[in-house]
């Protein structure tokens, strides 16, 4: 029973409120997809017909049934057991589940004002439906008298698993509170999930609302001629032909902070940009976020914890905020001084090329560019031409071949979502069925901003038969142009990497139960999969069997790659910074012990301050658009990232050692991490593959910080 789906992806949802029609509920749930049997291609949603007014009273419904379903387990006159309790409360929502991957999924990606309204309706519901499972008190006992019994049952390592997941969930959702303090809980619950709302909105309503509109062509020096096409068919779009327009998407901020030789117009886009929520206007997030941080405060106090760090960690691999802050400030120790070095590199390139000012936050990128092609002679713009989308989607591909034997195929017949997406069938050697993957690369205003793998079904059995994943890739990768096809920088390819690894986590999944399929495992133990994979991105061997010239068609040279290898170490001091002052800001947020009483900025202020983040880098997400930690389910989790690259760096490390596609390392990683999902304890699954605990050496080595 994935009871924690719902509160990971809340964090995608915008406050709007909304009214039905009564009559055209109760025909919409007669006539209605979401509550069908699927007869399509695999099961997969037949997106063409659902529409947005099925939505409501199917949710409606199927919290009705699953109701139903918990007063079953409830009534039940049998002494409690696994099968009756634990498994009955597993399969207890799954037309709930179900039809949430659905909804949440189009939030994300496919987003309009008419789904907005159903998100007012359907959050609350949820979040109680949530809550009155948690606080049911005659279902505990059920849940608790199996727990407390478990050695009668024999059960094995895997429904030992499920039960210590679900019952651990109760006991996290309050079910051990008094009467009085379950009322609280219920009312916390109720406030963080509308500020979840709310605070989505805000930050999708900033980056929209933002354009940098430029009519004269003197604004455009320095920019490539690809970054100008996709500013002139975003102006087009906009209905502002004959101009260019520069928004806070991706594809668009970075490569004119990159590029642009405006140092005016570079500052006024990354201010935008990291002022986002902060403007003092109807979508400002300050009042939201120290609402929050207060709210988080007081569940986890609540709950028996000194702060909401505390809770969180609880469950994951490094169990407390003191060993977190140990590693952060270990690593920003390590990387600082690397920063500061590359802080006066770029200094001196903006004296060398003539300029008589501060380096500032606003000139990092477009003065790392320089150094690049003055001293190794390497400009990013120039790789793209071998990195076409296709061709590194395939390159991804072709790794997973080599490492697991799956293949994937595309399929046209599949119902999409959106004209943009693809479908992949995936299958083993044999021939038999892995799952379907689909992909959505590129931005729209409809879909929120960032990279991310989710799922429409998560892998499971029923009755010994293996239910195949459905596994979705989103991305936000720069679309064709009249000229040229989508073209990846080397952090898109990257990111294309990761996500995929992602993907292998959801598609390889090898479990009875969906509560412990593929990504649901520890926070900082997610990233592993999907972190590893970027390691492939980067070697030599496999970079030429992708990087082909999108014109020629001819491999991309060994000088090439000999400079990405040269450069690749530059700027890893600003890289890894900018990403643990976040993930310092995240703890410091999430370990408060008493109510915090300073406003957003002047909190997150005195929190940069104590880490001694210079002023020429900005933290990678400020409070006000930090959706990672406010609803996005990385709460007091965002140094995952870095506790995950310990892991992939030292793993990798054995691919190396025994060959980028050792069958033996592979089939060990798959056995041991990409097939086990939560059914085991993290550092358990990795200690089997590895045959011992990671070091942190392999990743200070790779970012040539030792």
């Amino acid at each position: 029973m994935k009871i924690l789906f719902y509160s990971a992806l809340f964090g995608l949802l915008s406050l709007v409120s909304c009214q039905q029609n009564t009559s055209t509920q109760t025909q919409n749930t007669m006539n209605n997809p979401l509550l069908e049997t699927w007869s399509t291609p695999y099961g997969a949603p037949p997106f063409s017909k659902i529409k947005i007014e099925h939505f409501e009273p199917a949710f409606t419904e199927a919290i009705k049934i699953k109701n139903a379903n918990i007063e079953s387990i409830v009534n039940n006159s049998e002494t409690p057991n696994f099968e009756n309790t634990i498994v009955a409360l597993e399969n207890a929502d799954s037309l709930l589940d179900r039809m949430s991957y659905v909804f949440f999924n189009l939030v994300g990606t496919n987003q309009n004002d008419s789904l907005k309204k159903v998100e007012d309706i359907v959050k609350p519901q949820l979040t109680k439906s949530n809550d009155d499972v948690y606080l049911n008190e005659k279902l505990f006992q059920r849940v608790k008298s199996v727990f407390d019994h478990q050695a009668d049952f024999k059960l094995d390592g895997e429904q030992i698993m499920l039960l210590k997941k679900i019952y651990d969930g109760f006991v996290r959702g309050g079910a051990l509170l008094s009467a009085e303090d379950k009322t609280k809980l219920r009312a916390v619950n109720e406030k963080l999930s509308n500020l979840e709302l709310q605070f989505s909105s805000n930050v999708l309503a900033e980056t929209n609302a933002f354009e940098l509109l430029i009519e004269d062509t003197a604004q455009l020096s320095g920019l490539p001629a690809s970054v100008r096409e996709a500013a002139a068919i975003e102006a087009k779009e906009k209905g502002k032909e004959g101009k260019w327009v520069f928004t806070l998407k991706y594809p668009s901020i970075w490569p004119f902070m990159t590029y642009s030789n405006n140092r005016e117009l570079r500052e006024k886009l990354h201010k935008a940009y990291i002022h986002r929520g902060d403007n003092n206007n109807a979508n400002d997030n300050k009042k939201v976020v120290a609402e929050m941080a207060n709210l988080q405060l007081e569940k986890a106090n609540l709950l028996g914890f000194k702060s909401y760090a505390d809770y969180v960690l609880d469950e994951n691999m490094a169990k407390t905020p003191a060993k977190v802050y140990e590693l952060l400030n270990q690593l920003m120790l390590t990387a600082l001084p690397n920063a500061k070095k590359e802080a006066e590199v770029l200094q001196a390139e903006i004296k060398k090329t003539g300029g008589d000012f501060k380096l500032e936050h606003w000139d990092w990128w477009y003065y790392a560019n320089k150094v690049k092609q003055s001293h190794y002679a390497l400009d990013d713009e120039a790789l793209k031409p071998y990195f076409k989308l296709e061709n590194v989607r395939d390159g991804a591909f072709a790794v997973a071949t080599k490492l697991y034997g799956i293949t994937f195929t595309e399929m046209a017949t599949v119902d999409k979502y959106h004209p943009e997406m693809t479908a992949f069938e995936v299958k083993e050697a044999d021939g038999s069925l892995v799952g379907l993957l689909y992909t959505d690369f590129f931005p729209r205003d409809s879909k929120r901003s960032g990279a991310w793998m989710t799922e429409f079904r998560p892998e499971s059995k029923v009755n010994g038969k293996r239910i195949a994943p459905i596994i979705s890739i989103v991305c936000n990768f720069t679309k064709p142009t009249s000229n040229e096809p989508s073209l990846l920088s080397m952090e898109e390819v990257e990111t294309l990497f990761h996500e995929f690894g992602h993907a292998l986590h959801g598609l390889l999944g090898n479990t009875t139960y969906r509560t412990l399929s593929g990504t649901s495992v520890a926070r900082d133990f997610v990233e592993l999969p999907s972190q590893i994979m970027e390691n492939w991105a980067a070697e030599p061997e496999v970079i030429k069997s992708y990087a082909k010239h999108y014109k020629t068609g001819e491999s991309i040279p060994d000088s090439l790659i000999t400079k990405m290898s040269a450069a690749g170490k530059f700027n890893q001091g600003f890289v890894t910074v900018e990403y643990l002052a976040a993930a310092l800001l995240d703890m410091d947020w999430h370990s408060i012990n008493v109510p915090n009483t300073l406003t957003t900025s002047d909190f997150e202020t005195k929190s940069l301050q104590k880490m001694g983040l210079i002023p020429e880098i900005v933290v990678r997400y400020r409070s006000t658009y930090f959706s990672h930690i406010w609803g996005g389910g990385y709460e007091a989790g965002y140094y995952g990232y870095i506790w995950a690259a310990i892991l992939d760096s030292d793993a990798f490390a054995s691919f190396k050692q025994k060959g980028l596609y050792d069958q033996t390392t592979a089939k060990a990683f798959r056995d041991h991490v990409l097939s086990q999902g939560g059914t085991q304890e993290p550092m358990s699954l990795y200690v089997k593959f590895k045959g011992a605990e990671p070091s942190i050496d392999a990743l200070l080595i790779k970012r040539g910080l030792k």
